[in-house]
């Protein structure tokens, strides 16, 4: 498996694996822990982790209202890194100020996981590379609609 670049099934492997290491009650490593902390925040996903058999090749088509809790919680390490490294430079300060203004670290994580996923809608759109200058602009834009 490719650390910086999984394939479906690997990162979905990887959260049903943590998910049962948890439910086992065996030792995770750092990672898992704080992908189980997400989880943790998502009830709604539980029975999904727990049916791996059912869920591992599972299609979602946001066009039919459909969120693919996969992405979710991908999305959610993706965001928790960002600010573990503030990259992008002044991300860390970004989540500061939203976790002040929402009192919840979920919420704020919430605000700038939509606007990673509007920032990866665009690129994939528009078949290029991951825009941070639009990606910045949108977290800005996220510290005035709180």
């Amino acid at each position: 498996m490719s650390l910086y670049n999984p394939s479906r099934d690997q990162a979905r492997q990887f959260l049903f694996d943590a998910w049962r290491k948890f439910k086992q009650q065996h030792t995770l490593t750092d990672l898992e822990k704080i992908v189980l902390e997400v989880m943790q925040m998502h009830p709604e996903y539980h029975s999904t982790l727990d049916a791996p058999e059912r869920y591992m090749q599972q299609q979602y088509f946001p066009e039919m209202g459909e969120t693919n809790p996969f992405l979710h919680l991908s999305l959610h390490l993706s965001v928790i890194e960002q600010i573990s490294i503030d990259q992008p430079n002044g991300i860390r300060a970004i989540y500061n100020t939203l976790l002040q203004q929402r009192g919840d670290k979920h919420l704020a994580q919430h605000a700038i996981l939509e606007c990673l996923a509007e920032t990866i809608w665009h690129a994939q759109r528009n078949n290029t590379p991951l825009d941070s200058e639009h990606y910045l602009t949108l977290l800005a834009q996220s510290l005035t609609t709180a």
